[in-house]
């Protein structure tokens, strides 16, 4: 394994710089959050011995095994949770993540807010829209969007500096980044966090700040921890 990742993270870069070059982009303008979920914390060292620093995680449990222990070799990691986030997770997820990209119901949101206030950290956070409209999916529906982003900024004074979301995969990812975009665009928010494996190169196209990307740099999934 040793240098099969750092060679996925260079080729993925490379690939970043591409797509964002291509739409007039500056290739920093894209940050790549390297999903780290059911990987080792030995393929997560790997990367970070080749220099990478920005990781994301789905699950907080997962992420408490891992990361702690690395943070003490590499403080200057930056861990992003991509996955759901159980409010009774709410206190250990503000204490270890660097940013909390799934901020997706009214319950979680006042439960952020709470934390923040007694803990006084106050991780950056995206709001998780439903782009699909999809049942069994979470995230905010598209038509809540704008109200659900006003009462995380002004009623419960969240850091609320983007949006995230995951489309079908069985649909095409465009119509989708686009209106996460649109979305972003009226509520003047800056971070924009979309596309993986298989379609960050039109994220990127789309406007995206932040690609999460699993697959190409660690391999398929392993087992969780």
């Amino acid at each position: 394994m040793e240098g099969v990742i750092a060679a996925n993270l260079a080729a993925v870069q490379k690939r970043i710089a591409a797509a964002a070059r291509a739409v007039d982009r500056a290739p920093e303008s894209v940050t790549l959050v390297a999903v780290s979920k059911t990987h080792p914390a030995a393929s997560v060292r790997q990367a970070l011995l080749a220099g990478h620093r920005v990781f994301g995680e789905n699950r907080v449990q997962e992420a408490q095994a891992k990361y702690p222990e690395l943070r003490e070799e590499f403080p200057d990691l930056a861990l992003h949770l991509i996955g759901p986030l159980q409010t009774n997770k709410v206190r250990d997820a503000v204490a270890l993540f660097n940013v909390i990209e799934s901020v997706d119901r009214l319950r979680l949101a006042q439960a952020l807010a709470s934390e923040m206030d007694r803990s006084g950290r106050r991780p950056p956070c995206l709001i998780e829209v439903n782009t699909g409209e999809e049942p069994q999916k979470a995230g905010i529906m598209p038509a809540d969007a704008d109200g659900f982003i006003l009462a995380c900024r002004e009623r419960l004074a969240l850091p609320i500096i983007g949006l995230m979301c995951v489309p079908p995969l069985d649909e095409e990812p465009a119509p989708h980044f686009a209106l996460l975009r649109e979305i972003t665009r009226r509520n003047d928010l800056r971070l924009l966090s979309m596309g993986m494996s298989a379609d960050f190169e039109k994220a990127i196209r789309f406007g995206a700040t932040h690609v999460r990307v699993g697959t190409a740099i660690f391999g398929a999934r392993g087992v969780s921890l």
